[in-house]
């Protein structure tokens, strides 16, 4: 079994121990993620783990053959070639070993006796013919197509230049590499950061079914749930392990905080009474012995280490948003509205009305219209047909990635981060104002930074705050916690929900979403020219909406399940209004029975490449080789074989191209907006009966 094991591993950058004495073991099958505050310390670890960097001291323990894939947060851009090339390259390493056991074939074609060298040879043969076949090799043209689609890309993205792609398709481009690697030991570094939530799911999917073992750093909390089975946490500078999910770590962990916290109470204030009393006895001459006791044993907390400290990201911080102004029951009313960019149609005949107080999330796959719609209901762009009216009253913010962009331009970019905040908060939100930029990851000398130094996820964090301190009764949010960390994101949605005010948001956080929705908006991806794609409304929150595609999915695979009619029965003509209502369906269903008809065939694949390599194993043994009659035999069987595989992958290409194809374009020309009551529900969209 292939492993990394640390015993006493220490790191220190000055006078900051980042790492105190770690101790850690990954193993084939482990699903580990790695939790802590922000600038704990997380990536450097990583990297240590990974021996991208040293640490100072401890021990570190590799097992020999043991393949390490690192992905760092971000950094990666890749050039000079087209995508498919970049992506063989994650196949070098298996060249190395194909290079190295053809010089050992050669070498055994000359043996010419069975000498003990010999059978050393065979067996190394053996080994790196195994390490070949289990790495995906031979079906790698399968393999990287399969990995493309499930994280986004469309097939024809095979023969664009890497240049072409923007940043967070480059880190796309990264992760699908170390997938391909196939390593014993897989390190991820906020792989989700650039996913949208398909990508997300199918990356849950290829863990799942990841037979090596990884170690996870996340802010999406679903995604860490379903995909890890224990939690190492760093906590100023000291790793400990957690049992269970992310969600039992945090249910540990809450009762740990809450006597902790105590405990830093009880000696804060014996801290207190103790500075207090040298204050009033140390220049006293009767006293001053007392006083000078006092402070030795201040001292000795420091010296022995028994001081408690809380990290920043353990106080608790709230923010108080202004009061939203009065607004009318409406708040928008969308009419016929439709979106064009030239011939390819993104948003067509949307009508949709939204009430006050109501939390609508959009949903749907990339370049399905989520933020061009958001864009629009935001007045950002009016390039539109149809029309889009606020309700008397309505004052609108709206935060997208972009919003950043102005941030510390021209002659502001020499104010600090707190006094840009200081400048655009309400007069009786100022005095919080330093703690309000703790909350979105501004600590400790942060604040201080001049907006021209800011990078971009710092610039889109105080974008958002500043969003939030003005008076609104309509957020309009894209992606609000990109670039948030967990303990960001929880109060973000602290200060969400009580909000009195309306909310239209995008977000690829699942979690999240269904914290913070009612309704959902699913916007299918743009068909082909000739067609339109649906909008469906959806009355409940996200899980609501997902159980809803489930129960769909599940009806139409019953149904093809069912077969035909029998002969001479006849099928009656569905109505209008349910082929509109079915046409939303139609697309998720075909790719959900597509996928299962492609993992079955790679399965099928598996098992003769498996037949194929004991074949292989089978005709280098001298016994074997050596004797005509069985040598012949068992190369009959190996092409045979050989033959199937071919076949097989060609079946397998032709339904790849099926799905490639009812993901791009789909297969519904359904262009009206289903409500989709839900009277198993209660008002705020949780499910009271299956």
């Amino acid at each position: 079994m292939a492993f990394v094991q640390f015993t006493k591993v220490s790191l220190a950058f000055g006078d900051r121990d980042i790492l105190k004495n770690v101790g850690l073991n990954l193993a084939s099958g482990s699903r580990s993620a790695l939790a802590g505050a922000n600038g704990s310390g997380k990536s450097t670890l990583m990297k240590v783990i990974a021996g991208v960097i040293q640490a100072d001291s401890g021990e570190r323990a590799v097992q020999k053959g043991c393949r390490i894939s690192y992905l760092p947060q971000s950094g990666i851009v890749h050039r000079g070639c087209v995508l498919r090339q970049e992506l063989e390259t994650a196949y070098a390493g298996v060249l190395a070993l194909i290079s190295r056991m053809e010089e050992v074939g050669r070498v055994l074609e000359n043996a010419k006796t069975d000498d003990g060298p010999t059978r050393l040879l065979l067996e190394e043969r053996h080994r790196l013919q195994e390490a070949v076949e289990n790495s995906g090799y031979y079906r790698r043209d399968q393999r990287i197509a399969m990995t493309l689609t499930g994280l986004g890309f469309a097939l024809s993205d095979l023969d664009r230049p890497v240049e072409e792609f923007s940043g967070g398709w480059q880190m796309r481009i990264a992760l699908a590499k170390v997938l391909l690697e196939t390593p014993d030991i897989l390190l991820l570094d906020e792989p989700t950061n650039y996913l949208d939530i398909e990508a997300r799911a199918w990356l849950e999917s290829w863990l799942r079914s990841f037979t090596g073992g990884y170690l996870l750093v996340s802010h999406d909390r679903y995604f860490l749930d379903v995909t890890v089975t224990e939690v190492y946490e760093l906590f100023q500078g000291s790793l400990k392990r957690y049992a269970g999910n992310y969600s039992a770590y945090e249910r540990v962990r809450q009762v740990e905080m809450e006597s902790l916290l105590k405990r830093y109470a009880e000696q804060q204030e014996e801290i207190a009474k103790t500075e207090a009393l040298i204050r009033r006895f140390r220049y006293k001459a009767g006293k001053a012995a007392f006083a000078q006791e006092l402070i030795k044993r201040l001292e000795k907390i420091d010296a022995e280490g028994r001081r408690i400290e809380i990290p920043e990201s353990l106080k608790t911080i709230s923010i108080s948003v202004p009061p939203p102004p009065h607004s009318g029951r409406i708040v928008l009313t969308l009419n016929g509205l439709s979106k064009s960019y030239g011939a390819r149609r993104v948003i067509s005949g949307l009508d949709l009305t939204l009430e006050n107080g109501e939390r609508l999330v959009v949903v749907g796959r990339n370049g399905a219209g989520k933020s061009t719609l958001l864009r629009i209901i935001a007045g950002v762009d009016g390039d539109f047909l149809g029309s889009a009216q606020y309700g008397s009253g309505v004052q609108a913010g709206y935060f997208s990635q972009d919003a950043a962009e102005t941030i510390g331009s021209g002659a502001g970019g020499a104010q600090s981060a707190l006094e840009f905040i200081e400048a655009e908060a309400p007069t009786a939100l100022i005095p919080k104002a330093r703690d309000m930029l703790g909350a979105f990851l501004f600590r400790g000398d942060d604040v201080f930074k001049p907006l021209s130094v800011l990078s971009g996820g710092e610039k889109s964090r105080l974008a958002l705050l500043r969003m939030l301190l003005k008076p609104m009764n309509l957020l309009i949010l894209d992606e609000p916690t990109n670039h948030l960390d967990l303990y960001s994101k929880d109060i973000l949605l602290s200060t969400l929900k009580p909000f009195q005010g309306t909310i239209i948001f995008v977000s690829h956080d699942r979690s999240f979403m269904e914290a913070l929705s009612t309704k959902t908006l699913e916007l299918a991806a743009p068909g082909d020219t000739e067609g339109s794609p649906a909008q469906r409304l959806f009355y409940g929150d996200y899980a609501y909406y997902l159980h809803r595609v489930e129960q769909e999915t599940a009806e139409r695979d019953n149904a093809a399940g069912a077969g035909n009619l029998s002969e001479g029965a006849t099928r009656p003509d569905p109505a209008p209004a349910a082929e509109r209502r079915e046409a939303g369906k139609q697309r998720q269903t075909l790719i959900r029975r597509l996928e299962r008809q492609e993992a079955e065939i790679l399965k099928v694949l598996d098992a003769m490449e498996r037949d194929k390599a004991a074949l292989e194993a089978e005709l280098a043994r001298p016994e074997v080789y050596s004797a005509g009659e069985k040598a012949r035999a068992t190369q009959f069987k190996l092409e045979e074989v050989t033959a199937q595989i071919n076949g097989k992958n060609q079946e397998w290409e032709d339904k790849a191209l099926e799905l490639e194809a009812a993901r791009r374009t789909g297969n519904s020309p359904g262009t009206r907006l289903e409500q989709s009551p839900a009277a198993t529900y209660t008002q705020n969209g949780r499910r009271t009966k299956p």
